[in-house]
């Protein structure tokens, strides 16, 4: 009996301390997740706070989408790899050359999460980067500059390398019907759930403080 009650005893210490850590959250993004001081690394191209030439409201960190979601929610931040301008794929603006900041090059670097939030390819979307077919292996390094094969490279290496972790796509509300649906159907292919946003408050293109908040609660019914 003694023995059964220490056990009990030790069980529930268990539960007790695995209920008070909290989960971490990495976030592999756009500008839409800049904030200057607050990314890794700290060389990567930063939107927020606005530019001098654009009008947008967000002038606190803590009125970004991520941080109020991780704050609200009880969650702890682990890295904000986060680039403004940046493509999934390797082409970027102007059909410039984006690997050294594309989403699949920095997914390496999000260090120890429980939990990934991708919040990508808004650019790829504005930049008009190549479509490609979709292809689920044997990439070679020329498919990686095209939307699909990049897409469905980057989830794959996600999942490879963060076993266990939960991961997740969010999907802007103004990108092209081909970048939407592609970006769906791949989330499909991996079972990646994906969380599809609506009526985003913007200003100049990014999400306003109205439409930080906006994407912070509809990524809450989604995140548990």
């Amino acid at each position: 009996m003694k023995k059964l009650l220490a056990f009990a005893s030790l069980f529930l210490t268990c539960l007790s301390l695995q209920a008070q850590v909290k989960k971490s959250v990495s976030i592999l993004g756009d500008s839409y997740s800049t904030f200057i001081g607050y990314l890794v690394p700290d060389t990567n191209y930063v939107w927020y706070p606005a530019e001098k030439r654009s009008t947008n409201d967000v002038t606190d960190v803590r009125q970004t989408w991520w941080h109020r979601f991780i704050r609200e929610n009880g969650f702890r931040l682990c890295i904000n790899n986060s680039f403004s301008g940046a493509t999934i794929c390797y082409t970027g603006y102007n059909k410039e050359d984006y690997s050294d900041r594309s989403f699949c090059t920095r997914l390496k670097y999000l260090g120890n999460p429980d939990i990934i939030l991708v919040f990508g390819a808004t650019n790829d979307s504005w930049a008009k980067s190549p479509i490609g077919e979709f292809k689920y292996a044997g990439w070679t390094h020329g498919d990686l500059y095209k939307f699909r094969p990049a897409m469905a490279y980057m989830l794959s290496q996600l999942i490879d390398r963060y076993p266990g972790v939960d991961l997740y796509f969010i999907i802007n509300d103004i990108l092209s019907s081909e970048v939407t649906e592609s970006a769906k159907a791949i989330c499909d292919h991996y079972g990646v759930k994906y969380i599809m946003l609506h009526d985003i408050d913007k200003q100049s293109g990014h999400p306003s403080v109205k439409g930080m908040e906006q994407i912070a609660d509809q990524l809450r019914d989604v995140v548990k």
